[in-house]
């Protein structure tokens, strides 16, 4: 090529070698086609992160290309333009002549346009008699014709990226529902795990990832709940398995026991029958596990708990436990607090007692805290869910009767 076809800026911007070789390689390629001038516009947008650019660029690129009057770029056409500052700002939504400078001075950097600068860096053109364009000073839209292809094909890699992207954060999606409605299944059921354990593992997976995650960062934690999600399931799966080995025999016995929500045979305050068997000290005693109290009135007593259950109704034990733990989150009783009420009161009275502190909510100023205090009670038979239902029903103005109706 003619070292006549490399120019330098006017004044005292400095000709830096990565310009002059960004001018060799534009001139040295082939240039004999024509491109439509906002095709290659959309795909410098599409490609915009790869090439630096932000939203102030794209608006003056947008702008350059406006003055530019015919709709392809094509060689021998005059591919440089010489708005003014005034006029580009006017086109460019108004920006600032700072902004647009700047914005200028990007475009360029990022091998989009070329200066063309006169000998006094003014901005004009020269005409022949026949008022043809003979000479312009401005900006070269040249680049974005020899590079037409080159960012097509790099708008294609931001696309497949983005795409990629996207099923990624849907995996993740899956992932996070999936795991957050096992692990409350498992609580709920009072299943044999360490279902705090993984509580902390799935948050501390999500707290990890970053608000504007990447590729890397959302595989990465897609990869970390896909593990947690097998741990999580192996646990159920076995404690399903351990549950079928009981035997029909006594899952019979107990459904008759407790099908009844209106019975009052089970419910005695603590001062005459205790609720749990007390263990030997200095041991954990273990729940029996029964639904302790009729169903209708712990809801009599505990009206609050009905507008979080399915339907912002509650028609059987397990609505209740499903309330309990929409309830648990809200008042921000942990997931370990509630497993251990669960594991020493059984699922149904932890969610008793759930629903006994929303009640007292106004009063209670932690209600993980006073649910692990009620649990440490429950492991030394010093608590018992029947005065405090009794007080509660007492406080709604329901007659304090043991029978449900």
């Amino acid at each position: 090529m003619r070292i006549g076809d490399i120019t330098t800026p006017f004044g005292r911007r400095p000709a830096k070698l990565a310009l002059i070789k960004r001018q060799i390689d534009v001139n040295d390629a082939p240039k004999d086609r024509a491109v439509d001038k906002w095709k290659v516009f959309r795909d410098v947008c599409e490609a915009r992160s790869l090439l630096g650019l932000n939203d102030r660029p794209l608006a003056v690129l947008n702008a350059l290309l406006s003055f530019y009057p015919d709709a392809d770029l094509m060689e021998g056409q005059g591919l440089v333009v010489f708005p003014s500052n005034a006029q580009l700002s006017v086109r460019a939504h108004g920006i600032s002549g700072a902004t647009l400078r700047r914005a200028l001075a990007t475009l360029v950097d990022a091998g989009l346009i070329f200066r063309r600068d006169s000998p006094n860096g003014k901005r004009y053109a020269r005409r022949d008699q026949d008022g043809d364009v003979e000479t312009a000073f401005g900006f070269s839209l040249l680049p974005l014709l020899t590079r037409a292809n080159e960012l097509a094909l790099l708008a294609q890699q931001v696309a497949a990226e983005a795409r990629s992207l996207r099923i990624s954060r849907e995996r993740l999606t899956l992932l996070r529902r999936d795991l957050r409605k096992l692990i409350s299944a498992g609580l709920e059921e009072a299943a044999h795990g360490d279902w705090a354990g993984f509580e902390d593992r799935y948050i501390g997976i999500l707290s990890r990832l970053p608000r504007s995650a990447r590729q890397s960062d959302v595989d990465a934690a897609v990869e970390a709940l896909a593990r947690l999600t097998d741990d999580v399931s192996n646990a159920l799966e076995k404690h399903l398995k351990t549950s079928i080995m009981i035997g029909n025999d006594r899952h019979d016995e107990r459904h008759i026991q407790n099908s009844n929500t209106e019975s009052i045979t089970e419910f005695e305050p603590a001062s005459d029958r205790k609720q749990w068997d007390k263990s030997a000290p200095g041991q954990k005693s273990t729940s029996v596990g029964l639904k302790a109290f009729p169903l209708g009135l712990v809801l009599r007593a505990c009206p609050q708990l009905a507008d979080y259950g399915p339907g912002g109704a509650i028609a059987n034990w397990r609505d209740l436990m499903s309330a309990a733990v929409v309830v648990r989150s809200m008042l921000g009783v942990s997931p370990s607090a509630y497993q251990d009420a669960c594991e020493a009161m059984g699922p149904e009275n932890a969610a008793i007692a759930i629903a006994c502190i929303l009640e007292r909510s106004g009063h209670i100023n932690s209600a993980g805290g006073y649910l692990r205090s009620l649990t440490a009670k429950t492991r030394q038979g010093e608590f018992s869910l029947g005065p405090a239902l009794m007080a509660l029903l007492k406080a709604n103005g329901q007659p304090s009767s043991m029978r449900a109706g």
